[in-house]
């Protein structure tokens, strides 16, 4: 049965420390269970193995790898998902003990390249995924070189084994270097569009946030777009641009939307998106939207400005902007106005386009 008619139930684990709290526990396995609903798959179970570091073999531990695998057969869970992303030798040993139990094995990056190719509308967006999947799966198949080469001429032969493992590198390699090629291509597109811009003096705003923050909402809300909007993680993979209008100086700017942000994004996503997220690198100012109506909203600021400082656009000139005021409770809304020091904080409802009025005059004179 395919992947995509075979209904995944998922047990989802994470490896917290013994330090942390149940709250927090539950806090990091709460958007894993998001991502996975936003993927299409069932949560039957959300626990945590308290681990001062992981196992080197099997990142939870043997014993508990058992358990996991028993608890599995009495749930009908076909899969394990891990929120960490593991490495090479540790997703094979997993993926070994669990098989008599029919489960497979993904860790978080590989559920996250899933939803994004499952999203994935244009060209471009679909060939820069492939891309982060050649990075993030490289390594476990050039890892697999040892159990390859037993299937050669067995204990320390040079058989077919080792050939095909080297195969399978270059192969890989090669198939690399053409998505760069191809990825090039649309990068000198947008350079030229870069460039005609700023001849004709327009300013660029790009809307950054941490992923349903509700960008593509507000894209839309602002400039008339009709781009698909969804209540689910990474509803948004590829860059949309839009006209804003700037009634103060009767002139317009562009306002482009970005991927959204996630904790612990790892750097190989991080740099197979380099060519959509060059619109916010290269942009004369930044939107930060953030959803107000989420309790782990100062978390999600943080990882947002720790992804914009690995961009490299920190000093970016940027307006914070608190999205879904209609859904949010009087005490976020205390929390946020702490938070934002004696200066008011910016509220909007994109859906509602409410305090849209104020963010365009607040655009306009950063601009």
């Amino acid at each position: 049965m395919s992947e995509k008619k075979k209904t995944q139930k998922a047990m989802l684990i994470d490896l917290i420390a013994p330090t942390m709290n149940k709250h927090q526990a539950m806090d990091r396995l709460v958007e894993l269970e998001e991502l996975v609903n936003t993927f299409g798959g069932i949560v039957v179970v959300k626990t945590w193995q308290k681990r001062f570091h992981p196992h080197p073999k099997t990142f939870i531990g043997t014993g508990k790898v058992t358990l996991v695998g028993e608890e599995a057969r009495e749930l009908g869970a076909n899969i394990l998902i891990l929120n960490a992303q593991l490495k090479p030798r540790q997703i094979y040993e997993l993926s070994e003990l669990l098989r008599p139990y029919g489960m497979q094995v993904w860790d978080r990056v590989d559920l996250i390249l899933k939803i994004f190719s499952k999203h994935a509308r244009t060209a471009e967006a679909k060939l820069e995924i492939e891309l982060a999947s050649i990075r993030h799966m490289g390594p476990r198949i050039f890892g697999m070189g040892m159990e390859l080469s037993r299937q050669g001429g067995g204990i320390g032969s040079v058989g077919i084994g080792e050939t095909n493992s080297e195969r399978m590198k270059r192969h890989l390699k090669e198939k690399e270097r053409k998505i760069k090629d191809k990825l090039k291509t649309y990068q000198k597109g947008r350079d030229l569009a870069r460039s005609g811009r700023a001849r004709k003096g327009l300013k660029t705003v790009s809307v950054v946030g941490y992923t349903n923050a509700g960008k593509t909402t507000l894209l839309n809300a602002l400039t008339g777009r009709k781009e698909y909007t969804a209540n689910e993680l990474f509803a948004t993979l590829d860059t949309r641009v839009g006209q804003l209008f700037l009634p103060g100086s009767r002139s317009t700017a562009l306002l482009s939307d970005t991927i959204g942000f996630i904790n612990d994004l790892p750097p190989e996503l991080l740099n197979a998106f380099s060519s959509t997220l060059s619109e916010a690198v290269d942009a004369s100012l930044l939107i930060h939207v953030v959803d107000g109506s989420d309790p782990n909203w100062v978390k999600h600021i943080k990882v947002v400005d720790d992804i914009l400082e690995r961009l490299g656009v920190s000093e970016t000139p940027r307006i914070v902007v608190f999205n879904k005021e209609d859904q949010t409770t009087d005490r976020l809304k205390e929390r946020i106005a702490q938070f934002c020091e004696g200066e008011a904080p910016i509220w909007i409802s994109a859906v509602n386009k409410t305090g849209l009025k104020e963010l365009v005059e607040k655009i306009e004179n950063s601009l």
